[in-house]
């Protein structure tokens, strides 16, 4: 018996999230945030880990954004403050910011914009 392959998410809704300079814990609380509402790239059991050597690390995943999976339960504890960088279509971006508005309290502390897309980093913190 055949199946049809899973069809990739359109570029257009896909977003691409880096966290940086902040706790693995912290990282790990957005990334689950995000994948009860979103499809990924990686496992929801994918955990961040550390840098060999304690260096510094930066952690990625890419999120289909074209449909929301569930709400998270409510707020999410973070150790401290995260800012998080999201790089995709206008669209995409703003779904993705209403999906962590679900867990987090969000500002916005940057944006560049492109003709297709844009890059937003956004700061969370507890609500």
């Amino acid at each position: 018996m055949s199946t049809a392959p899973e069809q990739p998410a359109e570029p257009s809704a896909q977003v691409t999230v880096t966290l940086d300079s902040c706790a693995k814990e912290d990282a790990r609380t957005v990334f689950d945030a995000l994948h009860t509402s979103f499809a990924g790239d990686r496992d929801s059991g994918d955990a961040p880990g550390e840098a060999p050597g304690g260096g510094p690390i930066v952690w990625t995943a890419t999120f289909d954004v074209s449909r929301t999976l569930a709400l998270p339960g409510g707020p999410a504890h973070l150790g401290d403050p995260v800012t998080l960088t999201a790089q995709g279509g206008y669209h995409a971006v703003d779904r993705l910011r209403e999906g962590l508005a679900e867990s987090f309290a969000v500002k916005i502390v940057g944006t560049a914009s492109g003709d297709q897309e844009q890059e937003a980093a956004f700061r969370l913190t507890n609500r």
